[in-house]
């Protein structure tokens, strides 16, 4: 009789931990916003290098969205990002919007740079101050030829 008590309590721990690793999961994704509402900003870089749909975008390190759509611009060869914040989160329209990287072996995500306007962007503008990923090998080429090119 002890060795069945002692099994549903192993088995009953398992059970509690692999819910918890659930819960915890889904949070880390964004699927536990509790319908939380967002709006979509736009915006067209030079490269987004390292940037893909459900990269995490951040204001002051803080996540406020994510990257909802990139897709190539057949007409001026850019590359175009669907973001979606917080309705929450208001930016000012003078803000900018940048490809940053964690450190060298880390990822990159996009940085909201805000401005200083009294006025915020509204669902659907374009952020058109942007900058796009800096190539880590191409600073270490231009170090390691003098950076005269």
């Amino acid at each position: 009789m002890a060795e069945n008590t002692t099994e549903v309590i192993v088995g009953g721990a398992v059970l509690a931990a692999a819910i918890a690793f659930g819960i915890y999961g889904a949070q880390v994704a964004g699927l536990g916003d509790g319908g939380s509402s967002s709006y979509p900003l736009t915006a067209s870089f030079r490269s987004i290098e390292g940037v893909n749909v459900g990269t995490d975008v951040r204001l002051a390190g803080v996540k406020v969205g994510t990257v909802t759509e990139v897709a190539l611009n057949a007409e001026t060869y850019r590359a175009d990002a669907t973001v979606s914040l917080r309705a929450s989160t208001q930016v000012p329209d003078d803000s900018a919007i940048v490809i940053s990287s964690e450190g060298l072996l880390g990822g990159n995500f996009v940085e909201i740079v805000p401005g200083g306007s009294p006025f915020y962007f509204e669902s659907g503008d374009e952020i058109t101050d942007t900058q796009g990923s800096v190539s880590l090998i191409s600073l270490l080429l231009k170090f390691v030829s003098g950076g005269d090119e």
